[in-house]
């Protein structure tokens, strides 16, 4: 925590230790560029780019006419609550209770609730650094501690067992993970998430596992960590998989014991999710849209299998493949000693707007990228041709663009 600044006008001191998205600052300038009349190849927004499912759209179309605008129940629509219950049952073979299941405001709305209920003023929540921000600065809004693990590829960037185990201290209450991860697109393995779920479970804490990219994995069928014990948080969200972004809807999976707790916690923050939201994501488990979003997850396979081989290709050092999401996290320290500057640099001179290893932890950041392929794969191969001319040094207008 750093040291509160003086402001002459009240601030709260919190605000000084939640540092902004860099990558907002560099899709704000792209915006620029592109109003200027110059073509972005977008690489830095971790929104699929594929719009929401018919089926869905018409849900929510239906809902609106209905005069489905009221209010929900704080912890959700029953009839989405039973439905990704449902899915959990075809898809995972777990079963899930509807009661244990909370429709939020996004996946963001989630976390916020699970860590509102477990973390008091400077007690630790352990997570993974290189890591989605938020996580850390939602624990910083809620008075507690963010304690930042340095992970590398020889953990493939995610947390262990071992590792909780070692860092976990009397003031510690939850570790939180993230399979498939943001930046790296790594998973954690069905049997690292039992290991993880012991050591926690013998500590007195509470585990936390981000499943938001769920849905979108590679090469191997996905799981979920509800098979694994029914004491954890588990996050998802219909931003990623469903694509479903502007929605805002995510939901919690949570332990029985907290089901109250979360009920009058979400009451006060933020009342219910969207109601035609809801009723929207109903059509997000229909066979119609389920077969959509099998063949998005195909397409951003193909994608990944490009684009990895031919950041490397580049000298890019990408130690791990990444098993899902939609995400390469590339260490450049062979093309940069500062990766912020880089992807300033890049933008500015070839258009190619990318994510500077800054926004995501303190752990050789600075020599770290992330590359989006959340765009089609003739943009993803301008990119990479426009990236390679920026390594190159050759100017833009040399080449007739």
């Amino acid at each position: 925590m750093t040291e509160r600044r003086h402001h002459d006008y009240p601030l709260a001191g919190r605000i000084d230790d939640i540092a902004p998205f860099h990558v907002m600052d560099i899709l704000a300038r792209a915006r620029d560029l592109e109003a200027a009349g110059r073509d972005v190849v977008h690489m830095e927004i971790g929104e699929p780019d594929f719009s929401t499912p018919p089926a869905v759209i018409a849900a929510g179309i239906d809902a609106l006419r209905k005069g489905y605008t009221h209010y929900t129940p704080a912890l959700g629509l029953w009839e989405l609550r039973r439905a990704i219950a449902d899915y959990y049952a075809r898809r995972f073979a777990v079963q899930v209770p509807a009661e244990r299941i909370v429709v939020t405001p996004g996946a963001s709305g989630a976390l916020l609730l699970a860590l509102g209920v477990l973390a008091d003023r400077d007690q630790q929540v352990l997570m993974a650094d290189p890591g989605y921000p938020c996580n850390r600065h939602f624990v910083r809004f809620l008075e507690g501690r963010a304690r930042s693990i340095a992970v590398g590829s020889e953990q493939r960037y995610q947390l262990t067992a071992d590792l909780i185990d070692k860092h976990w201290d009397e003031t510690t209450v939850a570790a939180l993970v993230a399979t498939p991860a943001n930046p790296t697109g790594t998973l954690v393995t069905a049997g690292e998430i039992q290991a993880m779920a012991q050591v926690v479970r013998r500590r007195g804490g509470v585990l936390l596992v981000d499943e938001i990219y769920q849905g979108l994995v590679y090469g191997q069928d996905s799981f979920t960590a509800l098979a694994h014990g029914d004491d954890m948080f588990v996050i998802n969200s219909f931003s990623k998989y469903f694509c479903m972004t502007g929605w805002r809807l995510g939901w919690l999976v949570v332990p029985e014991r907290y089901i109250d707790a979360v009920n009058r916690l979400a009451q006060n923050i933020f009342l219910a999710a969207s109601t035609p939201a809801q009723y929207a994501a109903l059509a997000a488990f229909s066979p119609e849209a389920l077969a959509v979003h099998e063949q998005r997850r195909e397409e951003f396979r193909r994608r990944r299998d490009y684009l990895l081989p031919a950041l490397r290709q580049l000298g890019f050092h990408i130690p791990v493949t990444p098993d899902g999401a939609f995400y390469l996290y590339a260490d450049a320290s062979a093309l940069t000693d500062d990766s912020h500057r880089f992807a300033l640099q890049l933008l500015e001179r070839e258009t190619v707007a990318i994510t500077p290893g800054i926004d995501f932890g303190a752990h050789r950041a600075a020599q770290h990228l992330r590359f989006a392929y959340t765009t089609s794969l003739p943009r993803l191969q301008l990119g990479v041709e426009r990236i390679a001319r920026f390594l190159a040094g050759t100017p833009a207008d040399s080449q007739g663009v």
